[in-house]
């Protein structure tokens, strides 16, 4: 059930084969090549996230697209889009605590 028209959805740029090369998979490689591929890999997750909040809120929010936004979807769509962004804010929070801790515990271990 899509409530898009015809646009329908374009899956392809989800996928892990489209993924550049990690710049920690380059071993020697010049370092700005390394940055390039790791600033174009940011770029491409950013790009999925604003594919996936786009599609979430537009899903949940839009009931009958017309010609603009009523203040129910308006607000609906705002309150999406934090929530959207708080959450991946908390998710990356808590990954990098869980790194850091991982680190810390193989650090003592080596000692």
């Amino acid at each position: 059930r899509s409530r898009r028209g015809g646009t329908g959805r374009d899956r392809g740029h989800a996928g892990s084969a489209m993924d550049p090369p990690s710049a920690a998979g380059l071993g020697g490689a010049d370092p700005q090549l390394q940055r390039f591929i790791e600033v174009e890999t940011q770029k491409q997750r950013f790009q999925q996230l604003v594919h996936q909040m786009t599609e979430l809120c537009w899903e949940k929010c839009m009931d009958k697209p017309g010609p603009k936004l009523d203040s129910r979807a308006e607000t609906c769509f705002v309150n999406c889009v934090e929530r959207f962004i708080d959450t991946s804010q908390f998710i990356l929070n808590r990954l990098e605590q869980t790194q850091k801790s991982k680190s810390a515990f193989s650090e003592s271990l080596s000692d």
